[in-house]
């Protein structure tokens, strides 16, 4: 590797690329398996937990809609119990509220049987719901049949972030900050990874790459093999119902899912904090960071209108996508789409809140993924798609990327 801007060097076995829950919990992985080693995780934000992590709905998921023998599937069944051991460990709320998902009308019923036999499948309790059944969980809610789901919970995915990097602290793992990977080299028995604009590099004997919306990019300059898959940045915008219209949602209240597309459509989550927030919609964002319309990145939307996969996604989900963006651009239309749920919902109820931006990886055919994925080099892996649940099932992520490692 050319030595040129390079001013500062730093050795240690395995440097994690990606400071959000993902990294931390495969840092917190990789010292349980083998406490001697040196790990430094490398993160281009000021602090960690800044992105998806910092940006969700703080929902701890069941597993009830995901394939069964799925990574999602296995990975969310163990990590969410880590996940909860955890919280329980640091003193951290979680408050297992459980949720209904609601079919609105009849034609949505065949749709919440499938996913009633799914649960079965995944060996997730559900309690099928009339609509008497679903007032009396969620008085404000309507719908003509709804599955309880017990074990879903809510809890402050920042505050298990925080958690976590005390913890490495403790252990002798260095998170460090404002650190934009733009250089890899694997050569030998040397994995190195540098930031020119400080002019720092890390050597090390292996890699992991948990960089979530740039995951895509870090693969690509560590020379993975990840068969054609870019990220694909899709915003998440949600509204707060105002303090005295919380009551119009107990818990959490969801829509029946369409299987063709892996969004949840918009719902009503109550957050850690007792806020209510109604969202999200699902709209391409211009930015890979692009929390707003007018985040607009030169790169990014380049990649986006020069692929052809863009162009494929485009005609399998046109439709669905005009919806997305018709519910971004008006107000009316995203309340149009909550009142299927909780008819009492009025656009006076709802102000603008948070937004996130969901790394959906997509394939060479335009197909998005549906299940987590990794790559690899002899001296790196990758997590290449990581979206929703990932966060529940961080804990398992780590594991598995710790186990998938050279052993260093």
């Amino acid at each position: 590797m050319a030595e040129c801007g390079v001013a500062t060097v730093h050795r240690v076995d395995v440097v994690v690329v990606g400071a959000g829950i993902v990294g931390l919990a495969t840092a917190r992985a990789l010292l349980a398996a083998e406490p001697a080693r040196s790990v430094l995780l490398v993160e281009k934000e000021a602090a960690p937990a800044q992105h998806q992590s910092g940006h969700n709905s703080g929902v701890v998921h069941s597993g009830i809609y995901y394939r069964p023998g799925s990574a999602k599937a296995t990975m969310v069944r163990d990590g969410r119990a880590e996940l909860l051991a955890f919280c329980a460990e640091h003193g951290i709320a979680v408050d297992r509220c459980g949720k209904v998902i609601v079919a609105v009308g009849p034609d949505e019923v065949p749709r919440l049987d499938a996913l009633e036999e799914r649960a079965a499948e995944n060996d997730i309790a559900v309690e099928r719901l009339d609509p008497a059944g679903l007032r009396a969980r969620e008085p404000h809610a309507r719908g003509v049949a709804a599955l309880a789901v017990p074990s879903a919970a809510i809890v402050s995915y920042p505050a298990v972030c925080e958690a976590l990097r005390a913890d490495l602290a403790r252990d002798g793992a260095t998170v460090r900050t404002g650190f934009r990977v733009d250089a890899i080299d694997e050569r030998g028995d040397t994995i190195s990874v540098v930031d020119h604009s400080t002019g720092e590099r890390v050597d090390a004997r292996a890699l992991v790459n948990c960089a979530g919306l740039h995951s895509d990019r870090i693969a690509r300059l560590a020379g993975a093999d990840t068969g054609g898959v870019r990220i694909m940045p899709f915003r998440g915008e949600y509204y707060e119902l105002v303090t005295d219209r919380r009551h119009l949602c107990r818990d959490l209240i969801y829509p029946v899912p369409d299987p063709a597309f892996p969004f949840l459509g918009v719902h009503l989550t109550r957050m850690i904090d007792g806020s209510i927030h109604a969202g999200p919609n699902a709209v391409p964002a211009l930015r890979r960071e692009g929390y707003r319309w007018r985040d607009v990145d030169a790169r990014d939307v380049g990649e986006l209108l020069g692929s052809r996969r863009t162009y494929r996604l485009a005609k399998k989900y046109w439709r669905t996508g005009a919806g997305e963006i018709h519910r971004s651009i008006r107000k009316r239309a995203f309340v149009h789409a909550l009142q299927a749920l909780c008819p009492e919902i009025r656009g006076a109820d709802l102000v603008r809140s948070s937004a996130g931006v969901r790394a959906q990886a997509i394939d060479a055919q335009g197909n998005l993924l549906d299940d987590f994925a990794f790559a690899s080099t002899p001296r790196s892996v990758h997590v290449v798609n990581a979206p929703s649940p990932a966060a529940t099932a961080s804990f398992a992520i780590g594991r598995t990327v710790a186990a998938r490692l050279p052993r260093v």
